[in-house]
């Protein structure tokens, strides 16, 4: 008779097995392109991190402009970061040296807005080595090659209307298939501000030409959604399954699967049947072996689906659910053949009733059966937005007040450090590459290394 841990392990080695077979096949996996890494999942094959993030031993900081809470994007030595610029109510692109902390080059790209808790500089950029593309909440997406030279820029708001999100634009573009990806999941009428467009507004997935900005399709996804439900601070993920690449959109009350060729719905699934009005959605999905996971709004359950879906899809396509409180704001992470969620805040509506009610845990699931493996307790509260980060064996979590924690990976994961930067509020993920980790606080960007 096989004991648990026994049939766990068996499991997740069937699981490695599988999923091996499926990752796609990513070069420069040391470097971090967009904002979920290289594997588009919050993992990276870096190795040699440290296991402390003590800001006071920092390989170097670099102050900032003015707040973001994208990302750092890193690729062969450059750091990409956004940021809200002060002085001049701008909006900057920064490239910064990965060796040192300097400023390469910094541009202004568009015009601060101003939206409750947030900033116009909250998506993250995204690069394939070639061009490096900055969107913001503004509207305002620009390309310019590795030098820092401007090669085109364009504002979805000109272009398709006001964006129409209460907490501010916050999507981050995705490069794949040798296309640019950027969702726009919005209300049809705006809170504030021109409508900029015909009214109601559309719920938008568009395809650009990297080279050129011009777009290449737009595809209008029809929601049933209401109110806020409408909106969505997702980013598109991509799902590069053997039988057939999808691109993965979620918000307005439900989750698709698109050709990435012609933007053309596979799938749906609707996980919003009883139109409640504020479901807003801030996590992404993400894909871990033929499963796609998803997170519905405001901390409720995981739900995974089987891939090959086609039209309207019912309970009968999910593989399993999980029923606890998980996350509002951030990403799962899927690292070494497990599922890490980070729980965002103690108070989401979902807490009620749940035996997850007190405190702020990080999850471990078995992505085979949805079941809850383990959790370590981060904290007794507080707010933790950013999205975990898996590399080197380790899991880093950022705090809202930017306190970092290391946690061992695995089934058993102990926590093996805490760093108070203090400099909240952060909401940007850790970055790893080549050795190093980049951390993107409210005033600093910075590095820690061994």
């Amino acid at each position: 008779m096989k004991t648990p841990a026994q049939g766990l392990s068996e499991r997740r080695c069937t699981f490695l097995a599988f999923a091996w077979l499926l990752l796609p096949m990513v070069g420069h996996a040391e470097n971090w392109p967009q904002w979920r890494g290289p594997l588009s999942n919050g993992s990276s094959d870096a190795t040699g991190l440290p296991d402390s993030c003590d800001p006071t031993k920092a390989k170097w900081v670099t102050t900032m402009p003015g707040a973001s809470y994208a990302t750092p994007i890193v690729w062969d030595g450059r750091v990409f970061v956004t940021s809200t610029d002060p002085a001049s109510k701008g909006l900057l692109g920064l490239c910064v040296n990965a060796s040192d902390g300097k400023v390469v080059w910094q541009k202004r790209l568009g015009d601060e807005i101003k939206a409750p808790q947030n900033n116009g500089a909250t998506p993250s950029a995204v690069t394939d080595g070639k061009l490096v593309c900055f969107l913001f909440g503004s509207g305002d997406l620009a390309a310019l090659d590795m030098a820092g030279n401007p090669l085109w820029s364009r504002n979805l708001v000109k272009d398709y209307g006001n964006l129409c999100t209460k907490f501010g634009y916050s999507s981050s573009p995705l490069l794949w298939q040798g296309k640019l990806f950027v969702q726009i999941m919005r209300r049809t009428k705006p809170y504030s501000g021109p409508a900029g467009g015909t009214e109601p507004l559309a719920p938008l997935v568009l395809a650009l030409d990297p080279l050129t900005g011009k777009t290449l399709w737009q595809h209008v996804r029809p929601t049933s959604a209401i109110d806020e439900s409408c909106e969505s601070y997702s980013s598109p993920v991509p799902f590069d399954h053997p039988n057939r690449k999808e691109l993965l959109i979620q918000g307005g009350d439900c989750i698709s699967g698109h050709d990435p060729a012609t933007g053309d719905e596979y799938w749906r699934l609707d996980y919003n049947p009883k139109r409640e009005t504020m479901w807003r959605l801030i996590p992404s999905p993400i894909t871990v072996g033929d499963l796609i996971v998803a997170n519905r709004p405001r901390g409720g359950p995981l739900l995974a689906l089987k891939a090959g879906g086609k039209g309207e899809l019912k309970t009968d396509a999910l593989a399993w659910t999980y029923d606890e409180r998980t996350s509002d704001s951030g990403t799962a992470l899927v690292y070494q053949g497990l599922i890490y969620v980070l729980q965002s805040d103690k108070n989401d509506p979902w807490a009620s009733g749940s035996k997850s009610s007190s405190g702020i845990f990080l999850l471990v699931m078995d992505p085979l059966t949805g079941k809850e493996i383990s959790r370590c307790q981060l904290a007794k509260g507080g707010a933790w937005r950013s999205s975990p980060t898996g590399a080197d064996g380790k899991i880093y979590v950022m705090s809202e007040d930017s306190e970092v924690v290391v946690v061992s990976a695995g089934p058993n994961g102990k926590i093996l450090s805490r760093a108070d930067f203090g400099d909240g509020p952060a909401c940007a993920s850790v970055s790893a590459a080549n050795g190093c980790l980049f951390i993107r606080t409210a005033t600093k960007l910075t590095c820690i290394a061994k």
